[in-house]
């Protein structure tokens, strides 16, 4: 299942110049015969040519990298079909092979995946003495590539994308949390400065995760209206879509932490909204935070 929402990123950045290489790979007539040529040794060709739009062996050898990126993360939303899931295990097993088409199928595997790592990117950017939003992009670019290279998710049973993206989570924290640890006396000497006001960028983030976590449930709907979150729930509302994202959380799972710590909605009051009772309640949300922790560590140091 790939999560194929966009979330806008700062022009001419590492995810815009991927853009760019990808139009290019798309138009070389060698990669789109080498693409049709995996499509129909793997005997997926005939099913992601009729998910385009074509008519399957009228279109076999017109199929290349757009139709397989189409395949893997249509325009309409988010699949969950076993024919995604079959074409990105099927790259992931090349992308683990020593020869060119290795790298080539590596990198169709970023490209699909670029709207999760354009929010891990954005998610590990700190406001003090941190690294640039393109400069943890490079990191989490490179770190993708290499975990759909490394041939450990395509054996494991269902959900590839999700796996492949909380692989590519840790170990861009790991790497993360290395770096900060070494500047940790800047750091922690630059977070005691005031925050300052938030620009027009980061007030249209802020937005965009009140209304993807509205959509979802996380904020009531009577509690819509209220004043804009302060950045810590903001960060833990999307912490919690990041984990529904990727299945680790059920969307109850999601408001029982997210009405606790975000909208400060009682456990009586959640019971009543939900039909269940206030004990039953908390022992949900303590699951859920506990699973939570669990998927999200080693999360990277503020």
């Amino acid at each position: 299942m790939l999560d194929v929402r966009h979330p806008t990123r700062p022009a001419g950045g590492i995810f815009h110049r991927l853009d760019a290489e990808w139009a290019a790979l798309c138009a070389d007539a060698t990669v789109q015969a080498a693409v049709a040529d995996w499509l129909v040794a793997d005997r997926l060709a005939d099913d992601v040519a009729a998910m385009t739009g074509g008519v399957a062996d009228a279109w076999v050898r017109t199929l290349g990298p757009a139709q397989l990126l189409a395949a893997l993360r249509p325009v309409d939303g988010r699949l969950t079909d076993e024919l995604t899931d079959a074409v990105l295990r099927a790259l992931l097993h090349r992308a683990a092979g020593h020869d060119r088409s290795a790298i080539l199928a590596a990198r169709i595997v970023v490209q699909a995946m670029i709207p999760a790592a354009v929010r891990m990117t954005r998610s590990q950017v700190r406001p003090f003495g941190g690294r640039s939003f393109d400069d943890i992009g490079h990191m989490t670019v490179a770190v993708l590539f290499e975990v759909a290279r490394s041939g450990r998710i395509h054996t494991r049973p269902g959900r590839p994308a999700a796996n492949l993206q909380l692989d590519t989570l840790r170990y861009l924290c790991a790497e993360l949390a290395a770096d900060r640890e070494a500047h940790g006396e800047a750091l922690a000497a630059a977070e005691d400065l005031p925050d300052h006001v938030p620009g027009p960028a980061r007030m249209a983030e802020a937005a965009q995760v009140r209304t993807a976590a509205a959509t979802a449930g996380l904020i009531p709907a009577d509690r819509a209206g209220e004043a804009e979150v302060m950045s810590a729930r903001l960060e833990l509302l999307e912490l919690v879509l990041e984990a529904m994202d990727v299945g680790a959380l059920t969307p109850e799972d999601g408001r029982a932490i997210a009405w606790h710590y975000t909208a400060a909605v009682s456990d009586a009051e959640a019971a009543a909204r939900t039909g269940t009772t206030p004990g039953a309640w908390q022992r949900r949300r303590s699951r859920a935070v506990a699973r939570l922790t669990a998927v999200l560590q080693p999360r990277c140091a503020a």
